[in-house]
């Protein structure tokens, strides 16, 4: 019970200053249309619950299965079987990740049909599958991070020289949205449970971070390939119009728990089939370890359906309407104030961040501070959200501008920061854009895109999430610069003392 109530309490600290923002914009610049604000209010009262009842779930379920999973593979030392595993749990878990076909189905929405969200869901679990194989193997060869990351990105720069352009800024958005609430703690723990079992404790602590930002890479490359195969050189778009109108606020949010809890069904079920696969011939688990799993996995399902519903019941339509409200005023100074402090406060309210932040902590003994990691990231996605809306606002600046220049510099700064660092920036760009980011934020921003005349809801409307998950790795990686400027001053001290 105390740890449900620790649980709460961070949640209610994440979600409660994003309510109090739409609260204050409604009552002054913002008023919602009338039955949006009681929608809204629903909407964060399941994701208050929801997060609450997932993050205890994930803890009692999905941490301690990837964990074992991840030791048994190490242990099996058979690539083949290792390689086949990771494959198939790549594909599957990325096919069922709420948060990409959150995304998938606005991109198929907005462009029409033109890039369908099918196409887009499986060409981005391949490419997770590849990229997360890829990952464990350089876990198990110890290859260094930072060049797995300057070939990535190489490659993927390589590509966006070529691919339409409209599928580079959805190919970037992919990469966040696809690691979202299950992906990022299954990964988490497996990556953590094959870097266990090394011997070096410094080595185990860096290979326990990185396999996220890895695995996020291969969403860039499977979307942008598909752009070269498809050959459209511009996706016409429109903005969608909400679902939610015209139906009562009970009414509204019952019509979408049948969809929200297959899709969360879809989910999990992956994870629990290859928890069952592992147990039979591996695991061997006690009957109180196996009930324990299935209670913390469906403590996760009712958590992880009610704070979907919350979010696209309540929060989406409210995130476009602020956005077209706020565009549409004189000046646009209150939209980029707004989209600064938007930033600042709904990465809090994601479940992977609260999931990657607890692993930071755990796996470096307290020496990183979560509450200084949550910080950093917050700042950093308050930096990204401002620089997307600003790039709606003035049509000179393009998505590439950012990107390029700002990968370039995360990739350049893997070399001067401890691998650590390395692993958890990369990886800190995944967990930034979940499903609040994949909703609302984006919400937000499509919805300036279609009001302002010189900007396009497709080449404008997407590129945010890509902003997003790029901000925290290069914060992430400042952090650790800082962190290691700090140990090289206090250890000639150390030594001074001694000579004395």
């Amino acid at each position: 019970m105390t740890e449900v109530v620790t649980k709460l309490k961070e949640v209610l600290a994440s979600v409660l200053p994003v309510t109090a923002i739409v609260l204050l914009l409604h009552l002054t610049l913002t008023p919602l249309e009338e039955g949006q604000l009681p929608r809204f209010l629903v909407g964060a009262f399941l994701i208050i619950i929801g997060l609450t009842i997932f993050l205890f779930g994930i803890d009692q379920s999905i941490a301690l299965i990837g964990h074992a999973m991840g030791g048994k593979l190490a242990k099996s030392g058979k690539l083949p079987v290792v390689v086949t595993i990771t494959l198939t749990l790549g594909f599957f878990i990325s096919y069922a990740e709420p948060d990409l076909h959150i995304l998938s189905g606005q991109v198929g929405a907005v462009t029409q049909g033109q890039f369908g969200g099918l196409l887009m869901v499986l060409v981005v679990s391949i490419g997770i599958g590849v990229m997360m194989t890829l990952g464990l193997i350089r876990i198990l060869s110890s290859f260094p991070l930072r060049f797995v990351f300057t070939l990535a990105y190489g490659l993927i720069f390589l590509l966006t020289i070529f691919a339409p352009a409209d599928f580079i800024a959805i190919a970037f958005d992919a990469s966040g949205a696809t690691t979202g609430a299950i992906t990022v703690p299954f990964m988490l723990a497996l990556a953590g449970g094959i870097a266990a079992l090394k011997k070096n404790r410094k080595s185990a602590e860096a290979d326990s971070f990185g396999l996220v930002g890895i695995a996020s890479t291969g969403a860039m490359i499977g979307v942008l390939i598909t752009g070269l195969i498809m050959g459209i050189e511009k996706l016409d778009g429109t903005l969608p119009i909400s679902d939610m109108a015209g139906n009562g606020l009970i009414e509204g949010y019952l019509s979408k728990v049948p969809h929200l809890a297959l899709d969360t069904a879809l989910s999990l079920a992956p994870i629990l089939l290859a928890y069952v696969l592992f147990q039979i011939f591996s695991l061997r688990q006690r009957g109180r370890e196996v009930r324990s799993n299935l209670r913390g996995l469906i403590l996760t399902y009712i958590g992880l359906v009610m704070f979907l519903l919350g979010v696209n019941g309540g929060f989406m339509d409210v995130g476009t309407e602020i956005g077209v409200e706020l565009v549409s005023l004189e000046s646009n100074l209150p939209v980029l104030v707004v989209a600064l402090v938007l930033g600042l406060v709904t990465v809090l309210a994601e479940p992977a961040v609260h999931v990657l932040t607890h692993q930071v902590e755990d796996v470096t003994g307290g020496y990183v501070r979560r509450p200084l990691v949550l910080g950093f990231l917050s700042l950093a996605v308050g930096m990204a959200i401002f620089m997307s809306v600003l790039r709606v606002l003035v049509p000179e600046i393009a998505l590439w501008m950012y990107l390029v220049p700002g990968f370039g510099l995360s990739v350049l700064l893997a070399y001067f920061v401890p691998e650590l660092f390395v692993g958890m920036a990369f990886d800190a760009g995944g967990v930034a854009s979940g499903p609040m980011t994949a909703t609302f934020s984006l919400a937000f921003v499509q919805g300036i895109a279609a009001q302002v005349p010189t900007a396009d809801v497709v080449t404008d409307g997407f590129g945010m999430i890509a902003i997003v998950a790029m901000m925290p790795i290069i914060s992430i990686q400042i952090l650790g610069a800082i962190y290691q400027h700090k140990t090289r001053k206090i250890r000639p001290q150390k030594g001074n003392d001694n000579d004395d």
